[in-house]
């Protein structure tokens, strides 16, 4: 026996002593008094034998003696279950628990499981005063492995009470040759040894012992046995954590695939509707590759308005759409800009004044918004309003007219839906699937190593929200009127009027306020309104357009510059929301 071993045994009688001598100082109260209080509920002696056998099985009989005081049970944990590795636990099983009493001791036998302990607890019985011996029977698994070429049997035998042990003992009888034996006291990973342990002379079993546990202490033995002694072999077990929620199994490994399937149809099937439009564009396109102006005659590819290209070409009915389509009512005679001299006003500002033309012209979605610009808050007619006085009121009726061009292009056939229905549509199917995606995710990182196959509904309900946005298509008629703006976009983007004596310098500005709108939808208003300048030098007293007229000293010189705020003001204008 080491020093190590005897110093422990002699420790709880020095606390004995010492406890019998202050305590009776501290209180005034007698010596024996505290004797008995401190021998009240305790194990007063813990005695175990395993009997490994074949399989690993190892049959564990325990003889407690215990002295009660009222409670009438008794409570010991079972250490069965150790952390091995970040995602697997080695696991002991304790199966055909039983108990039995010679002398009226408590025998109904109750177990739970809570983190890495199996609480066994016995009670009934008589009443819980005095002593009584209990025998505890189970069978347990897991607790024999291969160590190198042998067998090794460790089990913290005896001891996890939550009261005091006097006497822990325990034997193991390998009805074979057991070869080394070893044994632990103290906390579960103690390394400090126990009392005393040995072999019998025939070396068929190992003998421990352990004076005095403390609440929560183990004596735990070991025993080595040659190699194919039992059979036995450790239990493990995936513990459940992220690491393990988030693993790759069949499950997940399928869900993941099927994602890939869907992301790949989906890609497909974007594909050939993308892959239709491109192919009527293609071939529709030297068709619309043609001079957009011959001789005195102009007019825009297929007659389409400007805030419809706008919408056709990006599915959008946006507010520079519904700035350009300002601008083209302006430039067809149903409105004059009139910009406001800013030395006088203090601020740049611009008029927009109705003229007396019919609107039998008009498309649904321009009346709308001729109406909206030239209506009171109360909804009478007014003659004029300034830019400046639609800010923070026309966001409400800015809606509607959005609304109207996503119904006309679809009135025009160039859409079989509106492109803003379609993408609502699957952008809030994508929301869906990706809060259901969430809400599984987490379900299923909590109770199962499935939490990837929720993680790619994520992914898939993410993807679904997104594609959703390229999901409106044209149609064939809608794909062959884009054709035939790729010419007309590409003679605005070079910003040159005919040269020669064809268009009178006249003509030339008319030209130029014609196509000015499609130059605000195509984002080249800055280079397209430079070719005005030379067109007004050219006229004589040109210094004004018929649809747009500039304060005092204001010339065509000054129109890029005009035009380009213009379109600036205009879109925060009538985007510009009014705060609470």
């Amino acid at each position: 026996m080491s020093a190590l071993a005897a110093l422990r045994r002699m420790r709880p009688v020095a606390l004995t002593v010492t406890a019998a001598v202050l305590l009776p100082l501290a209180s005034g109260t007698p010596a024996r008094a505290d004797r008995g209080t401190l021998s009240t509920e305790r194990v007063l002696k813990d005695d175990v034998v395993l009997t490994p056998g074949k399989d690993g099985l190892t049959r564990v009989k325990e003889t407690i003696v215990y002295q009660f005081a009222g409670h009438g049970a008794l409570k010991r944990a079972y250490l069965t279950r150790t952390h091995d590795s970040v995602t697997q636990d080695r696991v002991y099983k304790l199966s055909n628990l039983r108990a039995s009493s010679p002398d009226g001791g408590p025998t109904k036998v109750s177990s739970s499981e809570s983190g890495t302990d199996t609480t066994v607890r016995v009670s009934g019985g008589a009443k819980g005063e005095g002593r009584h011996t209990v025998v505890l029977e189970y069978d347990l698994r897991g607790a024999i492995d291969r160590v190198g070429a042998a067998e090794e049997l460790r089990w913290p035998a005896a001891g996890g009470w939550d009261v005091p042990v006097d006497q822990a003992r325990a034997t193991i009888d390998g009805g074979a040759t057991i070869r080394n034996v070893n044994c632990f006291a103290g906390p579960p990973k103690s390394i400090i040894g126990c009392t005393q342990y040995y072999t019998n002379h025939t070396h068929t079993q190992g003998v421990y012992s352990q004076d005095q546990l403390l609440p929560g202490e183990y004596l735990t033995v070991v025993a080595g046995f040659p190699p194919g002694t039992t059979g036995g072999r450790a239990l493990y077990e995936r513990r459940h954590n992220v690491a393990t929620a988030f693993s790759v199994n069949a499950v997940t490994a399928t869900a993941l695939l099927g994602l890939l399937v869907l992301l790949g149809g989906g890609l497909a099937f974007l594909y050939l509707l993308r892959g239709r439009d491109a192919r009527v564009v293609g071939r529709r396109a030297a068709e619309g590759d043609q001079a957009p102006v011959a001789g005195a005659e102009f007019e825009p590819p297929d007659g389409v308005r400007p805030g419809q290209i706008g919408t056709l070409i990006d599915e959008q009915a946006d507010v520079i759409d519904v700035t350009a389509t300002i601008v083209d009512l302006a430039v067809r005679g149903y409105l004059l800009i009139e910009e406001e001299d800013r030395a006088a006003t203090g601020r740049l500002d611009w008029t927009l004044r109705r003229l007396d033309r019919p609107a039998v012209d008009l498309l649904p979605y321009e009346r709308i918004l001729l109406d909206a610009l030239l209506s009171g808050p109360d909804g009478t007619p007014r003659a004029a309003v300034r830019l400046s006085e639609l800010g923070g009121t026309f966001a409400t009726r800015l809606a509607q007219v959005r609304s109207a061009m996503y119904d006309d292009v679809v009135r025009q056939g160039w859409f079989a839906r509106r492109p803003d229905t379609v993408r609502s549509r699957w952008t809030v199917a994508g929301i869906a699937l990706t809060v259901l995606g969430v809400a599984g995710t987490v379900a299923l990182a909590l109770t199962t190593e499935w939490a990837l196959a929720g993680l790619a509904v994520v992914i898939a309900g993410a993807a679904l929200a997104y594609g959703g946005q390229y999901m409106p298509a044209k149609t064939a008629r809608g794909s062959t009127v884009l054709a035939h703006t790729i010419g007309f976009r590409a003679f605005l983007e070079r910003g040159e009027l005919p040269e020669g004596d064809a268009l009178a310098s006249r003509q030339r500005i008319a030209l130029f306020s014609r196509f000015l709108p499609y130059a605000v939808v195509f984002d080249v208003v800055a280079k397209w309104s430079e070719t005005v300048k030379d067109a007004g030098e050219r006229a004589e007293g040109a210094d004004n357009l018929y649809w747009y007229e500039g304060p005092a000293e204001w010339d065509l010189s000054k129109f890029a510059e005009s035009m380009r705020t213009f379109t600036l003001a205009t879109s925060g204008s009538i985007s510009q929301s009014r705060g609470m």
